[in-house]
Parts: C-alpha cells; sequence; structure tokens
C-alpha cells in the first residue's frame, strides 16, 4: 500500500485546520457553553421562569458539518420536557429564551438520529482527526451561525474541567482558545443502532484514512472497547491492517480476543503473514482456532506454516508471500506474477527461481528484472550473488548477522530439502531485535 509522505499528509491536515479555524472566528463571540447552560433558567417570551435546562439535544443523522439544535429539555419539577428549535427563540449562555409559554410536560423520549449532548457527548471519547489523538469532551460550545443554533465546537483542556467543578459563576466563561473546531472531530454514535447521515459518515472515512498507520494504532490503542471497533469499521480494511501491525502486542492481542472471530478473521487475513502469526500467537488456543477457522482458506495457509515456529525463530518471523518462478519462465511471465501480488509488496524485494523439484536455484532481485529485457528468459539472470538462506530454527541474532555480512536486504528461508519456505526482509529482523519500537511521527497541533 502507498501512503503519502508524511510532510504533505502534515501539511494537509495543517491547512485544513487552518481554514477551519478562520470560519471559526465569525462565531466565536456567540459561543455558549453546553456545561455552563446546563442548569441555567428557561424563560418564555416575557421573562417569566418556566423551568430549567437539563439538556441541549443537537441532530445526529445529519450530513451538515455542524449539527443543527434539534431541540432543549427542560426540567420542569420532575419531569423533563423537550421544546423543539422551532419554539426557542434565543440560546445564551446565562437562560434559553422560548417563543411561547407553552410547554408539552410529557417526558422526553429519545428519538433515532438524535443525541442528548450533556448526556451522551460531554465527558465522552471523541477523535480529534487532524491532531490524530483522542480526546475527552470537557466541554461543547454552541454558536447561533445565521438563525440556525449548532454545536461548532469541542474543549478538551483541563482548565474546563476545573470550570465544571468551580463556582456556579466559573461555568458561563467560555475559554475560546481550549477549543477544537467540531470540523475536525469525530464522534462515536451514542447508540449503536441508530445510524449515521451517509454523506458525514462518507466524510470522516476519507479524513480518517489520511491518517497514518501508526497515528491510527495510536488512537485505538487510547479508545474504549466499542470506539475502537467503530473506529476500525470506518478505515479501509487494508488500512485498519496497517493499523493493527503497528499496535502494542498486548493491546492488539486484546482487541483481537474481544471482537467476533469472523471481525478478527477478517483483519488478520489482510495483515502480513509474519504480522499476523504473531498476533494470533497471542491469543490462548481457542481463540486462535476459532479464527483460523473463520479465516479465508487460502488466507489461513499462508499462515498455519509461520505459526509452526517460534516466534524467535527465522521461521517464525518469515513472510510466506513468495513468488516462485522458474528458470524457463521470461522477464514478461515474471511482471505478471508481480502485478498479482501488489497487495504484498512491501514484502516482496526478490523473485525465487526453482527447478522442477522445487529446490531453490536462486533469488534475482527486482532491480535486475526491472532493466531486463521482456523476453529475456530468468536462466539467463541466473548467477552470483547467490541467495542468503537459513533454515527455519535459525535464530533471529544469526540471521541478523548473515544479512550484516552479506549486505543483503533479505535472505530466504528453506527446509531440508533446500525447498523454500519464506523470506526475512531486513526491516522484519529490526522489528525483531528492537522488540518492535514503534517511530512516533510528529502530530499536527
Amino acid at each position: 500500500m502507498v501512503f503519502p509522505s508524511p510532510s504533505a499528509a502534515l501539511r494537509h491536515r495543517f491547512e485544513r485546520r487552518s481554514r477551519r479555524l478562520e470560519a471559526a472566528r465569525e462565531v466565536r463571540e456567540s459561543l455558549v457553553s453546553l456545561a455552563g447552560l446546563i442548569g441555567r433558567p428557561v424563560h418564555d417570551g416575557d421573562g417569566e421562569p418556566l423551568g430549567r435546562v437539563a439538556d441541549v439535544v443537537a441532530h445526529w443523522n445529519t450530513d451538515e458539518t455542524y449539527p443543527p439544535l434539534s431541540g432543549v429539555i427542560v426540567r420542569v419539577g420532575a419531569r423533563r420536557a423537550f421544546v423543539p428549535a422551532s419554539r426557542i427563540a434565543a440560546v445564551g449562555q446565562q437562560a434559553v429564551t422560548l417563543a411561547t409559554a407553552r410547554l408539552d410536560l410529557r417526558d422526553f423520549a429519545a428519538r433515532a438520529g438524535e443525541t442528548a449532548l450533556a448526556a451522551q457527548v460531554l465527558d465522552h471519547q471523541l477523535v480529534d482527526i487532524d491532531g490524530a489523538r483522542v480526546v475527552r469532551a470537557a466541554d461543547l460550545y454552541l454558536a447561533t451561525v445565521g438563525t440556525v443554533v449548532r454545536l461548532v465546537g469541542v474543549d478538551v483542556g483541563f482548565g474546563s474541567l476545573l470550570r465544571r467543578l468551580g463556582p456556579a459563576r466559573w461555568r458561563t466563561r467560555p475559554t475560546p482558545e481550549a477549543v477544537i473546531d467540531w470540523a475536525s472531530v469525530y464522534s462515536f454514535d451514542p447508540d449503536a443502532h441508530h445510524g449515521r447521515g451517509g454523506v458525514r459518515l462518507a466524510r470522516h472515512r476519507s479524513e480518517l484514512n489520511t491518517l497514518r498507520p501508526a497515528e491510527l494504532a495510536d488512537l485505538l490503542e487510547d479508545l474504549g472497547r466499542r470506539e475502537r471497533h467503530e473506529l476500525l469499521e470506518l478505515v479501509e480494511p487494508d488500512t485498519a491492517a496497517d493499523a493493527l501491525e503497528e499496535m502494542d502486542a498486548d493491546q492488539l492481542h486484546q482487541l483481537l480476543a474481544e471482537s467476533a472471530a469472523a471481525d478478527a478473521a477478517s483483519l488478520v487475513a489482510r495483515m502480513e503473514p509474519d504480522e499476523a502469526a504473531e498476533a494470533l500467537r497471542g491469543l490462548d488456543h481457542a481463540d486462535r482456532a476459532a479464527v483460523l477457522a473463520a479465516m479465508d482458506e487460502n488466507a489461513a495457509q499462508r499462515l498455519r506454516p509461520v505459526l509452526e515456529f517460534r516466534a524467535s525463530t527465522a521461521g517464525g518471523e518469515m513472510t510466506t508471500v513468495l513468488v516462485l518462478a522458474h528458470p524457463r519462465d521470461t522477464v514478461a511471465d515474471v511482471r505478471r506474477m508481480l502485478a498479482g501480488q501488489l497487495e504484498h509488496v512491501v514484502d516482496l524485494d526478490a523473485i525465487i527461481v526453482v527447478d522442477e523439484d522445487g529446490r531453490l536455484v536462486d533469488d534475482i532481485s527486482l532491480g535486475e528484472l526491472f532493466v531486463a529485457e521482456p523476453d529475456t528468459r530468468l536462466s539467463e539472470l541466473i548467477g552470483p550473488p547467490w541467495p542468503i538462506t537459513v533454515t527455519a530454527d535459525t535464530g533471529l541474532r544469526e540471521v541478523a548477522d548473515r544479512l550484516i555480512d552479506a549486505r543483503r536486504l533479505s535472505v530466504v528461508v528453506i527446509d531440508d530439502d533446500d525447498r523454500p519456505l519464506g523470506r526475512i526482509l531486513a526491516d522484519d529482523v529490526l522489528d525483531a531485535v528492537t522488540a518492535g519500537r514503534r517511530w512516533q511521527f510528529p502530530r499536527a497541533r
């Protein structure tokens, strides 16, 4: 899979955030703190008190960037009445003013596509897409845009949490410098059985798929169980698999163990065989067997040979993605084979030439194939330098030494009859000997 360069992806997110912040300045002065609004009075048009704000409801099933206000839940004695947005004259920091004095005193009942912000979003986890981080909503901000009250931002600062815990007079003082534009926020579905607006969902899918695998891995590690499964469903399957390969081993094993066998199988099948095998080793025997049983048989066949060996050996770390060819094949033939393996291109630095009995003859680099004429037979390319080989039970330290001594990019793992079993790339050896330490990309703020 080809990813945009880190600098290009970060620059794109920075520019997107800058445009959003510029657009937000026009509503900055009208920001209303949701936390400060809860408990404030609700007046009729003459200023007479009718009750107090219990919560604010927003349309969630919408393709609009900033969810519009659906209504306000008003506490009147022991009842919680709902006032639709059409009957609200103004939403201010000190009070909500209605355009009517009449209230429907039937208790509020949640409706599909609507979300009570204080109960279902405030203090819950969100994803700041531009910042590639998990945040928690310490406060939410409303603003009147045109004639419509909308959810426009989320405050993630510790100061806002202190403000909520402090004297009542502090709670109505918005701190817009701590606000993240809602346009850059992905909010998890408060009710899993309620769908999201298709266009809004498509927009978030597109933006989340611009994150790099290591950034997605960080998000998955920081999220709760329900939230990370929802995030995995939003990103492309191959992107999700790449992110899993970057996760902390314990966190990955927990994610797979808590997933349905079919879901875990779908994710693991898209990982590179060596990474997938390592993920499955962390599961107990029953869970591992269930995942393999739910997996496509071709994918399972790629994993079973690797699972037979210990993780600290060549066999346990090899990838079984190989392109095998014969001396009589032409360069054009091999290029067609490679075209069918594009999804595994990161694990292919050469093609293996075998004889009629499947024994290793040579390992021809992709560079040699690139410069050769299409009608050239592989028999003409066979020759020194000869491939570096190890057996499946060779320790990784020895594999690393062999690579360093030969200055090669990979080694071929063979069985006792010289038949190729897999390949180990230099970066896989590096990952193994450095205990899978993950490099962190700089993040947009």
